[in-house]
Formats: C-alpha cells, structure tokens, sequence
C-alpha cells in the first residue's frame, strides 16, 4: 500500500469514529473505506451508439455486455470478477435475479416486465481475468433521445454534493461535439475536483467506419484521433485520444477456426472479385453472389468483423498469416486494442492506488464539508494536504501530452524522460532503467543523478516553455523516488 493511501485510510477511519453516532455521514464514509478496498473502477461513458458496450467485450475478451438496444443497455451496468456468471438488478434495497440469454449469435439480458424506470443498476458477476482488479462499468448514451436516460449517466459520474462512482473514465467519440466537452467538463470537475480530470482518457470509437471501412481506414482515425487529442489536452479535459475499431477487436480476440478458415478461401478469390462483393455487407452475404464461403457463414463475418474486418483479414492471410493465431494477433494489433489496453494500464492500472485515493479523499471532503465540528475541519485540513500532493497526475497529463507535443531534446533524452515520468511502468527501478531486484543504494544514486540531470536541463535557456517544464516534471519524479528510498 502506498503512503497516501495508508493515509487516507487513517482518515477515513478518524472520521468514522467521529461520526459513528450520525447515520447518514457513516454511510458516507463506509463507501469511502470501501472504495479504497475494492478493484479500480473504470466507466466507459459516451453518445448514444458510441460503441460502449462492444468495446467492453473487446477489453474483456468475452461476450459479457449486451449492444442490442433493449431496456438493459438504458441502465448503468457493473461488471465486477465473480465465480460463476450472475446477473442482478437492484432497485433500492430490493434485488432481482436477471436471466442470461443469447438470441440470433447475440447476448442480452432479460429484465422480464422490469424497466430501466424501475432499476438504480443491474450487477454483472463473470470469471474473467480483466475483473479481478478492475470493475468496468458501461454507462447509457449521453445523447440519448430520452432526457431520463442521458441524465442516470451523469448523476452516476457527476452527482450533486457527493464523489464521482468512478475513478478513472473512457470517453468515447465518434465525432467531437459541443456537447462533448462541455460532458467532459462536468466529468473532470468530479472525478479529479479541483485539480482536474485524473483518469479520462478518449477513444475515437467504430474507427474502421471513418473512411468507409477501407483498408486504410484506421490512418484516416489516427488523424483524427491526433486533433481530437490536441483540442482536448489544450483544455485540459482528456490526457490522450486513441482510435479502436471495437467489433474488430472484439471478433479478433475470440476468432474462430471457421473463420478463420473462410478468410483464407476468400484470399483465393480474384482481388477484383472479391472488392466487388464488398461493396456493401448486404451484397457480400446475398446467396447469387458466387463466393466459396457459405452465405450464412458471409452473413456471420459481416455481423462479427465489419467490412473492414474482412477486407483486413484477407489481406493479412495474403500476406503471410498462416495460422489463426498468427491472424487474431495481427487483427488486434490494427484494431487499436492494444495501444488502448497499454494506455489504460500506464494511466489508470498502475496508478490504481492513486486514483482509488484520489477518489475516497474526495467523497471524504464532500462526505464532511460544512460539518461544524472541530474534528471535521482538522480532517479536512490533512484530506486537503494529501489531494494537493497532485505530482502524479501531472505525470499523468504529461504522458498524455507526448502523444501529439514533440519535446525540444534528443531523441535518447525525451525516451528517457518518458520512462522517467512513469510512461513504462511505475516501480523505481524500470523508471530509472535499472534492472529488477538492484539495491537501495543504487536506486538512491541514480535517483541523485537523475535529478540533478532534469534540474540542469529545465533550466537551459534554449528550451521551449512545454519542453522546460517537462523536465522539471521529471526533476519532481526522480526526487519521489529519492523520497521513497528514505522513507524505507
């Protein structure tokens, strides 16, 4: 456990005692003692039809969230690890089991005469490795037609007078609104309060449908994904922007033989032929349309991979992928997957004590603000100290930075600072390029070193004001470290 975290849980513990006789406040500081102790929780929050739910799956790498629209995608969904699926509905302190069922190849669950009217959140439990330290939860569209919908996700991540339920969030976009940022606004002022969004970070969504779904789609969401960040890291609402094709992904992590099998037939096919069949997914599947795939299996591609999917795949077999292994890999390489997962685990996994004591001062703060007792204001006063100790979020927001903002310095020098700042990981000695199990001494000389090589270079008279002040950032981290070892 982190020090800030041994902290806060101290305080919360403090104001526990203090407000035992007050049932309102404890149930306040329960929550918050609960938090520390729980998964990180991350929420995925977009417009309607953002792709949120196939995203979740992708991430997972199993068919655990519903995408058709049915009353449960208008209801707030946790999914937590459990050991058998489960799913239950809570309406107040009322409960309901919620059968599973899969219609037409698809998931969804079945709310029975309940509509989303009549439930606060429906509970996911299911085996998977993802959940054991993370809880993801899928939130409805924010621009739904209906206003009820729209607004459960925003009392969900942005309530009046109390913490937001997530510590860190994945925005999807599909284009870049008003109403985007004005949402992000309203997230980074309760997830992160008065320093700012902590754990947001953006997806360009459905990526493979910019550009049609060519081949080349995924450059043209590269681009887009880089102006997208550059608008938001300016405004301070989002730490990086990424471009993931979810139903691309989502079919790669779970490619079956079949398919695999019917990719490699259609790569025998004719280039002209087979561009000619794609020319929309409802020729590509129709029965007079000669191909040596069977329709309905055609018909089942189209629902799993998307145009561009099939496009790439045929392309990958063609130029060497022999096995469906080697083609899963290659599929979520592109499908931007894997940039995504490194993103979230450097910004939010890592950093999961961080944030989940980020989140517990907060609640702690809102949980006893305006409270007239002396013994309120002194835990304030020490939950103020701990939440102003922001240097691992601007380590955050600098990551995000050197995404799309060039540093003035070597090449070898900025990949230094990089790691420095934490962009590989977070432990001592992989910030400071040491191998694993060195001792302290040597993690403290480096550390010196370090700082004194950061402290010199932000002060060179040549460098720009973002590159200066990205090595002060990395004299700050080599001087955590430096604390850290003589803490010990």
């Amino acid at each position: 456990m982190s020090n800030g975290a041994a902290q806060a849980r101290s305080l919360v513990d403090a104001a526990r005692r203090t407000y035992a006789h007050d049932p309102a406040v404890r149930a306040q500081l329960d929550d918050c003692a609960r938090r520390l102790e729980q998964p990180l929780r991350v929420a995925l929050a977009g417009s309607l039809k953002a792709g949120k739910s196939t995203l979740l799956n992708a991430l997972v790498g199993q068919d655990i969230a519903p995408t058709d629209a049915t009353e449960c995608t208008r209801v707030v969904t946790w999914y937590r690890n459990g050991s058998t699926p489960s799913v239950t509905a809570w309406h107040g302190d009322r409960h309901f089991n919620v059968p599973v069922q899969r219609i037409d190849g698809g998931l969804t669950f079945d709310m029975g005469a309940l509509t989303a009217a009549e439930v606060d959140r429906l509970d996911v439990e299911w085996p998977a490795r993802t959940l054991i330290d993370t809880t993801v939860i899928d939130t409805p569209g924010t621009s739904s037609l209906s206003r009820d919908v729209s607004e459960r996700t925003l009392r969900f991540l942005t309530p009046d007078n109390a913490a937001s339920a997530a510590d860190a969030v994945v925005y999807l976009l599909r284009n870049l609104s008003a109403a985007d940022t004005q949402f992000l606004g309203q997230i980074g002022s309760h997830v992160g309060a008065e320093s700012g969004p902590l754990g947001v970070v953006g997806v360009v969504s459905r990526a493979d449908e910019i550009g049609a779904g060519r081949i080349d789609a995924m450059l043209s969401a590269k681009e887009i994904a880089q102006r997208f960040a550059g608008e938001l890291e300016r405004t301070g609402l989002c730490q990086a922007v990424v471009p993931v094709a979810g139903l691309l992904a989502f079919a790669a992590r779970t490619l079956r033989e079949v398919e695999f099998s019917a990719f490699v037939q259609l790569a025998q096919v004719p280039m002209e032929d087979l561009q000619l069949a794609l020319l929309s997914a409802d020729r590509f599947a129709r029965p007079d349309v000669r191909l040596p795939v069977d329709p309905a299996l055609r018909a089942e591609l189209v629902r799993r991979f998307g145009l561009f999917g099939i496009r790439l795949a045929v392309t990958l077999v063609r130029l060497g992928a022999r096995d469906s292994t080697t083609l899963a890999n290659e599929l979520v390489e592109r499908s931007g997957l894997r940039e995504l997962r490194e993103l979230i685990d450097v910004q939010f996994g890592q950093r999961a004590e961080q944030l989940k004591t980020h989140s517990a001062l907060v609640a702690l703060e809102r949980a006893l603000s305006g409270r007239p007792e002396r013994a309120a204001s002194d835990i304030l006063a020490q939950a103020s100290r701990l939440l102003n100790d922001v240097h691992g979020f601007a380590e955050l927001r600098l990551l995000g930075r050197l995404r799309t903002t060039d540093l003035l310095l070597p090449e070898d020098a900025a990949a230094e600072l990089h790691r420095l700042i934490g962009g590989f990981g977070v432990a001592p000695h992989v910030r400071l390029g040491l191998s694993p199990g060195v001792d302290r001494s040597e993690v403290s000389r480096a550390a010196v070193s370090a700082v004194r090589t950061w402290r010199t270079r932000a002060n060179h008279p040549l460098l720009d004001r973002f590159t200066s002040r990205a090595c002060e950032t990395a004299a700050r981290s080599a001087e955590g470290i430096l604390e850290s070892v003589h803490a010990r």
